[in-house]
């Protein structure tokens, strides 16, 4: 049968259905605002435990309305109309974690740390106000459009003396349970910080951390069996994610994390040694910032070029500069390996500043290393003694390669731009004498 209204509220629309009961989107006419309708059945209950289930639910509603987090959903009212007992939440614009995890689609690295932080934010300020969630599980956890993650269904499924049923249906989600709630024990904070622990090792490896052929038997992983470690699943995961999951998921209360922020906290650190990749890939090296991994604007690019092009030359030409001196200074062309002088060629200009008082403009090539010696050519033949030292520039890196092999022709062909073979008489009759 559908509904029209409940309470106050105008039904408009089916958000969902669930074990429980089901969700409505609906219009609360007095604010003109748009809630989700949450509805429980209890018209299968017996008359005693309709009225504890009842008080339970109101009670739990209650507390859950006290919780004012962003990473909690907002609760606005509560009531019982007939057989259905409804509770009016925020109206959230997203999807669920469990429908984000079933497209198959892996999470990177960050967002997996960022989804499961805020929820260990917003349980652990659920717990300091006395609040204990009871079934964290994906279909629980909201991811709006805008990315901000929120915890729904605070305690609002709870059968009284813990039963297990309700009209056939399993309460809460055995594959994400704790071993005490499996064992029909109080379930505590701790309970909701091992359930986040299988939402985050899902999260990490695709796949659920307990998940048996029946009920009895995922019951029964929970409470005696280790799943393996997240990296086995997933080659690559950086072995601080294990040792996380290891310690939210351990079986015993006591050994695990005692309070849902020291989870979170524990989260961002692990993110902050490791690269944010696809799930299951991470690095040991720190995450470029955006603006460091952005491309230049396309405008920009041209003077990128146009500027290093522009250094590129003018670091050319003050390399080819010859330097003055104060006396016709010998420079080396070729030299024996046992020899340490070489013949002198006298530089085309002449200084009368000493040898040692260089301009500044001689710095940037100071640090290039001299050309590989090569063997003395014949007397006369500089064109032989040339190529020798054009030769042994080509050992050099590029930029140097060039400097060292236009300082060689302007040793041999003073003045002249051009071929070897074009070097002109009157640059022949300034070059050195063999």
């Amino acid at each position: 049968m559908s509904l029209s209204r409940l309470g106050r509220y105008e039904i408009t629309g089916t958000l969902g259905r669930g074990a429980m009961g089901v969700v409505y989107r609906a219009r609360d006419p007095l604010i003109e605002r748009t809630v989700a309708l949450k509805t429980v059945a209890c018209g299968t209950l017996s008359a005693s435990d309709a009225e504890e289930f009842e008080q339970r639910f109101f009670r739990e509603a209650k507390s859950a309305g006290r919780l004012n987090h962003p990473n909690i959903v907002t609760i606005h009212d509560v009531g019982r109309d007939g057989e259905l007992a409804w509770i009016a939440m925020e109206f959230l614009s997203g999807r669920s974690l469990r429908d984000r995890l079933d497209t198959g689609v892996p999470l990177s690295c960050e967002r997996i740390v960022e989804i499961a932080a805020a929820v260990a934010d917003g349980l652990a300020f659920a717990h300091a106000q006395g609040v204990v969630h009871r079934d964290v599980k994906p279909a629980n956890i909201m991811v709006l459009d805008n990315g901000t993650v929120k915890l729904t269904d605070f305690g609002i499924a709870q059968i009284p003396g813990g039963g297990l049923t309700m009209a056939g249906a399993v309460l809460g989600s055995p594959k994400y349970m704790s071993p005490e709630q499996v064992a029909g024990q109080k379930a505590d904070g701790r309970s909701d910080i091992f359930s986040l622990g299988t939402v985050l090792y899902e999260l990490l490896t695709g796949q659920p951390p307990f998940s048996g052929d029946n009920l009895h038997a995922t019951m029964y992983q929970v409470v005696h069996k280790a799943p393996p470690p997240p990296s086995g699943c997933c080659a690559g995961l950086p072995p601080v994610f294990d040792a996380i999951v290891a310690k939210a998921m351990a079986k015993e209360p006591a050994e695990r994390y005692q309070d849902a922020a020291e989870l979170a906290a524990d989260l961002r650190r692990a993110l902050g040694a490791v690269t944010p990749t696809l799930s299951g890939e991470a690095a040991g090296i720190a995450t470029p910032s955006p603006a460091a991994t952005m491309p230049a604007p396309l405008w920009r690019r041209p003077v990128a070029v146009a500027a290093g092009l522009a250094l590129l030359a003018g670091a050319a030409v003050m390399a080819l500069r010859p330097a003055p001196s104060a006396a016709p200074t010998p420079t080396p062309v070729a030299a024996p390996a046992a020899q340490a002088a070489a013949e002198p060629v006298p530089p085309p200009h002449v200084d009368k500043r000493p040898v040692d008082a260089r301009p500044a403009e001689r710095k940037p090539v100071r640090d290039l290393p001299p050309a590989k010696p090569a063997r003395p050519a014949a007397a006369g033949d500089w064109l032989a003694a040339l190529r020798a030292d054009l030769k042994a520039c080509d050992a050099q890196p590029v930029f140097r390669r060039i400097v060292c092999s236009e300082r060689a022709r302007w040793r041999h062909c003073p003045g002249h731009w051009g071929t070897v073979e074009e070097c002109p008489a009157t640059a022949a009759e300034n070059r050195p004498a063999p």
